[in-house]
């Protein structure tokens, strides 16, 4: 039987879905780098009930977000569903290192990388080995930034994360005449208004009660969401 609580939240939801969505105004081709205006750190946060992190839009952080943009950072797809997404992947990606406020070009690709054993892998700990991965490379940047940015915003409101709904939104900007191009808005809600019970993660299970709604089991998909995104506005160039 639903709470009095459960039910407010389950209607604000139900409201602020009615203005939630993917609004495309303008497409454009051939793209061959975009700049991150901002990038998500590491923590992933699972039932953090007023931190303003942008828990609708959780996906990779650090390097990993940066490198999700990359070409060749996905491994190739031989016989795509209708429901695969396909990622290309832009030849390079700009940021600004909030450590050192300096502007950065990164690309990268896959290398044999030297890994050491753990006795956590089963194996006998300190034994060396090449394990193929994508590296990622940096190099300060010179000249004009790209022409397209990608941002992302936490717009929850104190009345909104009280009951356990988190918003969202992600732009597209083209940063010559500061136009946003796309954006998506997106809220979720915690059915279970923070219940901790049996492990259970309040911002994790809210990603299965989404708009635009998440596929699968909603978190799951939450995973390189930015990427698929921004492709569909900006289309990379092809060719390696």
């Amino acid at each position: 039987m639903k709470s009095e609580q459960q039910s407010v939240a389950g209607a604000m939801w139900v409201e602020r879905c009615k203005k939630a969505g993917v609004f495309i105004r303008r497409q454009v081709n051939d793209v061959e780098g975009i700049a991150l205006l901002n990038v998500r750190i590491r923590n992933i946060n699972y039932g953090d009930q007023f931190a303003m992190d942008d828990p609708y839009g959780s996906d990779f952080g650090g390097d990993d977000y940066i490198a999700s943009f990359l070409r060749g950072r996905w491994p190739k797809v031989e016989k795509p569903t209708p429901l695969t997404f396909v990622y290309q992947g832009y030849r390079y990606v700009e940021a600004v290192d909030p450590k050192d406020g300096q502007r950065y070009r990164y690309t990268g690709g896959m290398r044999d990388v030297e890994r050491v054993t753990s006795h956590m892998s089963g194996d006998a700990a300190g034994q060396r080995f090449l394990h193929r991965e994508f590296v990622l490379d940096r190099v300060p940047a010179s000249g004009l930034r790209p022409r397209y940015g990608v941002s992302f915003e936490d717009i929850s409101t104190p009345e909104e994360r009280q009951h356990w709904i988190a918003g969202s939104s992600l732009k597209v900007i083209d940063l010559e005449t500061k136009e946003v191009i796309a954006e998506r808005i997106g809220y979720m809600v915690d059915r279970g208004q923070g219940n901790r019970s049996g492990g259970r993660s309040p911002w994790l299970r809210a990603a299965s009660y989404s708009c635009p709604r998440f596929r699968g089991d909603g978190a799951s998909d939450q995973t390189g969401q930015t990427a698929r995104f921004v492709e569909q506005v900006l289309q990379p160039i092809k060719g390696e």
